[in-house]
């Protein structure tokens, strides 16, 4: 279990982009700590979502935490827009391309934490000898591409293993696909501090519920000190 707080990262893939601005300033204001944006190239996952213009357009929205999340290859030469666009934490998937180290590098070189995300076959020892450059691990427990898909039980082991390669580093562990309040306890109590949500949070698009399922996933995460 990590004794870093809990907190509930929204993705914006399940938000209805013909009121964005709306659907952000509503689960900020519902309790979201981190606002999850998740790119997409068609390439990479199969599908294409947005780019750094939308970043840009909600940055001026909410204070909170922007964590951008790179499903694109290459991800490198994006790197400077999206910081340009006012992502706080620049995600890059191991898969991605041959120069991980690099592609840290290039991340904190914009002065962004640098995030790393490995899919469902990926194993946890890719990250063991750039652990140094890393400001958090993604674990993709769904097949990334798309939003409504099911937990894979599989990534509780891999977030085990996760939170003992982190150690004492001061290294968020976050988990993303198919997260809710029936499993949210299990993933803390295997090691992850920072949940994503989109389903869980959006489903229905009525911004009146969103703090209240914010909310729920939170207390439910957090039972496992009560």
């Amino acid at each position: 279990m990590s004794s870093r707080p809990i907190r509930i990262a929204p993705s914006i893939l399940s938000a209805d982009f013909a009121r964005l601005g709306e659907e952000i300033r509503a689960i900020d204001l519902g309790g979201a700590e981190v606002i999850h944006v998740d790119v997409m190239d068609g390439h990479f996952v199969p599908n294409i979502s947005i780019g750094p213009l939308i970043v840009s357009a909600i940055r001026p929205v909410t204070a909170k935490h922007i964590d951008v999340h790179l499903m694109i290859a290459p991800a490198d030469p994006y790197i400077p827009a999206f910081a340009r666009a006012g992502a706080d934490t620049i995600t890059v998937h191991a898969e991605a391309g041959p120069h991980l180290h690099r592609s840290l590098q290039a991340i904190r070189a914009e002065g962004k934490r640098a995030g790393v995300a490995i899919n469902p076959a990926t194993p946890v020892s890719v990250l063991e000898h750039v652990i140094g450059d890393i400001d958090l691990i993604l674990v993709m427990s769904v097949n990334p591409g798309f939003g409504g898909q099911n937990f894979i039980p599989e990534s509780l082991d891999k977030i085990r293993r996760a939170r003992a390669l982190i150690g004492g580093r001061p290294i968020d562990l976050e988990v993303d696909g198919g997260v809710t309040t029936q499993n949210i306890r299990e993933l803390a109590l295997a090691g992850a501090d920072l949940f994503v949500a989109g389903t869980s949070v959006f489903k229905g698009n009525d911004p009146s519920t969103y703090a209240g399922r914010i909310a729920a996933l939170r207390n439910a995460a957090s039972t496992v000190t009560a």
